[in-house]
């Protein structure tokens, strides 16, 4: 999957999470929960976008954890309205199928990101003598 791919993805995924959140009861606790679920899926699209920008290895490696972090917080949240029996389970299940789906995703970008040598470094003479 590319980079254009996951965006289009993320970008859905925060669009459904947003009609879920807008679902919940009008009350204290569906008001509270719908903030956070607004606000970790939105992250989750809008970080992703910031990782594909990403100057550096370190800076990817550090921007997509923050993306993985807002993945899992939603799946929680996610989790949290059906104990609370606030939507049905069946509304919430293929939602979450796809925040596990994408954590799973960015866990193996990063994973990968980690063990490979550094694509973003300053090329060296060597590199370019060798590329010509």
């Amino acid at each position: 999957m590319n980079q254009v791919e996951l965006k289009n993805r993320t970008k859905e995924f925060a669009h459904r999470c947003v009609n879920l959140a807008l679902a919940l009861p009008k009350n204290d606790l569906g008001n509270h929960i719908r903030k956070q679920v607004i606000r970790c899926a939105t992250s989750v699209a809008a970080n992703y976008r910031a990782v594909c920008l990403a100057q550096s290895k370190a800076d990817f490696v550090s921007k997509l954890s923050t993306v993985i972090e807002e993945t899992d917080e939603s799946c929680f949240w996610m989790q949290f309205i059906v104990d609370e029996h606030l939507i049905d389970e069946k509304r919430v299940t293929t939602l979450l199928e796809e925040a596990n789906e994408l954590s799973a995703i960015f866990i193996a970008s990063r994973k990968t990101t980690k063990n490979r040598s550094s694509e973003f470094a300053a090329p060296t003479k060597s590199s370019i003598i060798n590329n010509q």
